[in-house]
């Protein structure tokens, strides 16, 4: 099938297919009225200068005059969990922190609880419903991470969904595997005892049956220290799986060291990173998965992201919605967050949500950028230029949502 993108008032791309650092990150091509040619879900020809194609197509589409960007891409998001705490909110007003609410049965104990609960069915019912929402404000493509199960039966069903998901949902999602989320209350106080067993009958389950292209884990104070770490991420990197790490969310406790050392993928919070941090993942070229929606949410700092830019660490920016500590799936406010509080440019920020995601969930060569030979992801905005994007928040901005070369969410009117 052959479709055309025409009328295209810009259109604004990083280019390539690796992962943008430095002054690379603020790089963006502009093509004003231009056209996109797509041939079986794929970008075939790009014009400007309001050059008409020659030939036939089967569909085309009119963007009117509108801004168009590569698809968005959310790297970082845990869709997949069972009931909400909603009811946790009142808690914190009253001063309870996280401590508190986990002795009184909530947290991520209250979701792991849940989720076991909840069926399969109703899990993937449920999740589908966010990736509509997701496609609704111009995410094409996402990861999912387990970690709410936190025994072996329920942490396959969680992968079960995702993959599910992926087949079946017009959103491209990548899974990964993160059974050391939290250590699960019958495991009490024995946390090492739980970790061996996720390495020794989680891992080999989740590898035999194909469910998941990363593994992930917790390192952070009272969780999992980076000793810890190092044991599981070892064994995941011998067993075929590429890495990723929470790290430096709340103390600096060796969680970026490591993700440099071991040639992790990507670092995810980093909130708390220290210079030799930052020095390690700039070695071992790591993305920096920056959550600029959960330091909103719980009131905290946020993460360096301008320097770890100077420093030649490519910076990408996540969502991280879940029930507890970001229940936000809008990647656009994170867009606005990117520039308010991170202080990034716009053309940084339209990188930190195409191209070095693509490549921190292993989908640069083929997600991220707008050029023949990658898949025809594009996203029409309402809006005459990204900086629009950036400096309009708690409106949905999008026009549409050309996935794969079809037309598949939107709002408005567009011929």
């Amino acid at each position: 099938m052959k479709t055309l993108l025409k009328n295209i008032g810009c259109l604004q791309t990083p280019v390539g297919s690796c992962s943008h650092t430095g002054a690379a990150q603020g790089e963006n091509v502009k093509y004003m009225n231009a056209a996109v040619v797509m041939e079986d879900g794929i970008i075939s020809d790009i014009l400007d200068g309001g050059r008409r194609p020659s030939g036939s197509f089967d569909a085309e589409y009119d963007a009117e005059g509108y801004l168009v960007t590569p698809g968005l891409v959310d790297g970082h998001t845990h869709l997949v969990f069972g009931g909400y705490r909603q009811h946790e909110v009142a808690m914190k007003l009253k001063g309870a922190d996280y401590l508190d609410i986990l002795r009184a049965g909530g947290g991520i104990l209250d979701t792991v609880r849940k989720t076991r609960e909840a069926s399969k069915e109703e899990l993937y019912i449920k999740s589908t419903a966010f990736l509509d929402e997701m496609l609704g404000m111009g995410v094409t493509a996402v990861e999912a991470k387990s970690g709410y199960g936190l025994d072996t039966k329920n942490e396959i069903k969680m992968l079960e969904v995702i993959k599910e998901l992926n087949e079946r949902h017009p959103l491209d999602v990548a899974a990964t595997f993160m059974g050391p989320h939290a250590v699960p209350p019958e495991y009490e106080g024995r946390d090492d005892e739980y970790l061996g067993m996720v390495i020794e009958e989680m891992l080999p389950a989740v590898k035999e049956k194909g469910l998941a292209e990363f593994c992930d884990i917790f390192c952070e104070d009272s969780v999992f220290n980076a000793e810890q770490s190092r044991k599981y991420l070892t064994r995941a990197k011998e067993m075929g799986f590429s890495l990723k790490i929470h790290a430096d969310e709340i103390e600096a406790i060796g969680g970026a060291e490591l993700a440099g050392e071991l040639g992790a993928i990507s670092a995810e919070h980093l909130i708390a990173i220290t210079e030799s941090g930052q020095e390690a993942l700039a070695a071992g070229g790591v993305t920096a998965m920056c959550l600029p929606a959960t330091s909103f949410y719980l009131g905290k700092t946020f993460a360096p992201a301008g320097e770890m830019i100077e420093k030649g660490i490519p910076v990408a920016i996540a969502s991280d919605f879940n029930p507890g500590s970001c229940p936000s799936l809008n990647l656009q406010f994170c867009i606005n967050l990117g520039c308010l509080k991170y202080r990034m440019t716009p053309e940084e920020v339209l990188t930190a949500v195409t191209i070095n995601p693509a490549c921190g969930i292993g989908r640069g060569d083929v997600l991220g950028t707008v050029e023949p030979g990658k898949q025809a992801d594009l996203v029409i905005w309402d809006a005459p230029d990204f900086e629009m994007v950036c400096y309009r928040f708690g409106s949905n901005m999008l026009k549409r949502v050309i996935k794969s070369g079809e037309m598949v969410a939107g709002y408005g009117k567009l011929r």
